[in-house]
């Protein structure tokens, strides 16, 4: 039997305070009723002795000290689910927002996930495609890894996110069990109609499920939004088989969120400002991702997080990286080059590529195409740093041909546009027509029976060319059109 609690001890921001209260658990839900008979829900944060501290998911607005009551109902946040939920909008509370009623409920699931033996973990194998070259190339994305996205203030990281969720796939064989959850954390209502709009008319709307926490929204709110769309990709994946990539955006506005609700409830902050427990907060979000025993299914995650000035050591990129297999990071640079995606290649990695790629999964070359190509383009720094000093003009033959080979890189294999989707092979074979353009003597990371298979100079001076021709000439007509 469930008391109810009439009176409030203190009322402080979106947090209750109630006395003399006993056998509660922490995370339990709670149901808090108006004078007027409203009713709001709220969560328990902290218990000190029979003091219980609630946080309100609407809000305190207008609730009474006195005639409030409170009801505990001994169980934490539950999420409806079935599969039904593909192709549907919910708001970060996992509520339908998208005006096709309530789900059909097959199971309600603890929102916090359940206990995993880390010994029925299964490594993580085989890669998902997600269309962009720079990342299914150098970055790969192996299923049931978890590889965030660093970017910055004015970046394109949206569009990123939209051009991985209108291409990303796996093997044909099992297309039809891949599906994508999509979680957007304090986003403006322009950024969620662009997601919302972007999915439609990509006709991609049925595989993905998309729960949308708006900047106006409580912060309570903020902080469940990532758990319920893990909860909904753990229920898709190990209940249905499915393999689910969960695209999160943006893990700052999550953690400042925490940061604001750590404060009011007179916690000792730490660096910058951020509780002392982010890591493990973070970690709890992170380590969802996976592949586990006896299940088909797998788990991906893609955070993506902005960096405060660009500023890689910040708390929360610097935390995310001691947690996650590498990262994907965002060159501001190549942004102002009319690159995109701006991916910086060299601060850009995944620790779990090597195992997902090669024979079987992508293609026998792709490990030594991808060292090479990162060898290639660091020396493409060092040519570019000299020529700043020196001058262009007194470089060497071999520095001078790096500097065309960076340009060409950058033009023809970093930049694709938004609506560019490269299969892995093409992406290869991109990789080794650049290569082909650098003396073989240079491509020491290469052995001898792939250059002679796929190393072509006349041919990747050809395709350059045709290429750099159809570009002018595309740009020439339309600037005849713009001129009739």
């Amino acid at each position: 039997m469930n008391l109810q609690y009439m009176g409030l001890k203190e009322v402080n921001g979106s947090l209750i305070f109630l006395d003399g209260v006993k056998d509660v658990s922490f995370e339990e839900i709670v149901e808090i009723i108006l004078d007027d008979g409203t009713l709001r829900r709220g969560r328990v944060v902290q218990i000190q002795g029979e003091r219980v501290v609630v946080q309100v998911f609407e809000g305190s607005n207008n609730i009474s000290l006195t005639n409030t009551k409170t009801r505990f109902l001994g169980h934490p946040m539950k999420l409806p689910l079935s599969k039904e939920i593909l192709g549907r909008i919910f708001d970060g509370s996992g509520l339908p927002i998208d005006g096709l009623g309530d789900v059909y409920v097959d199971e309600s699931l603890d929102i916090n996930g359940l206990p995993l033996n880390p010994v029925s973990r299964v490594y993580p194998r085989n890669y998902i495609n997600t269309g962009v070259s720079s990342i299914d190339a150098l970055v790969t994305l192996i299923r049931g890894q978890k590889l965030p996205i660093f970017t910055g203030s004015g970046l394109p990281h949206n569009e990123l996110a939209v051009q991985i969720v209108k291409h990303a796939k796996i093997a044909e064989s099992e297309a039809k069990d891949f599906c994508i959850v999509f979680a957007a954390m304090g986003v403006k209502n322009e950024v969620a109609d662009y997601f919302i709009h972007s999915f439609e008319e990509a006709d991609v709307k049925e595989k993905v499920v998309m729960y949308v926490n708006l900047s106006n929204d409580p912060i309570i709110e903020r902080l469940l939004t990532p758990r319920c769309a893990l909860t909904a990709a753990e229920y898709l994946a190990y209940k249905h088989g499915m393999h689910v990539l969960v695209i999160m955006t943006d893990i700052t506005s999550y953690c400042e969120a925490l940061r604001e609700f750590s404060s009011s409830k007179g916690e000792i902050p730490g660096r910058k400002g951020y509780p002392g427990y982010l890591y493990s907060d973070l970690a709890s979000i992170f380590e969802r991702a996976g592949i586990v025993k006896n299940t088909k299914g797998s788990v991906t995650q893609i955070p993506i997080l902005s960096m405060p000035n660009d500023d890689i050591t910040h708390p929360v990129p610097d935390l995310t990286g001691y947690i996650t297999e590498g990262q994907i990071v965002l060159d501001r640079e190549l942004h102002q080059k009319g690159i995109f995606p701006p991916v910086g290649v060299l601060p850009s990695l995944s620790r779990l590529m090597k195992d997902g790629i090669g024979d079987g999964y992508t293609r026998k070359d792709h490990s030594a195409v991808a060292n090479q190509l990162f060898v290639a383009y660091s020396k493409v720094r060092d040519a570019r740093n000299l020529a700043s000093v020196i001058g262009e003009d007194e470089l060497s033959p071999i520095d001078h041909s790096y500097i065309d080979f960076g340009n060409l890189f950058e033009k023809h294999f970093l930049n694709q546009g938004p609506n560019v989707n490269r299969s892995i092979i093409e992406t290869l074979d991109l990789g080794w027509r650049l290569l082909s353009t650098l003396p073989m003597t240079e491509l020491d990371r290469m052995d001898s029976e792939l250059l002679k298979e796929h190393y072509d100079y006349q041919d990747a001076i050809t395709y350059f060319k045709v290429i750099v021709k159809s570009t002018v000439k595309a740009l020439a007509s339309t600037r005849a059109v713009k001129n009739d």
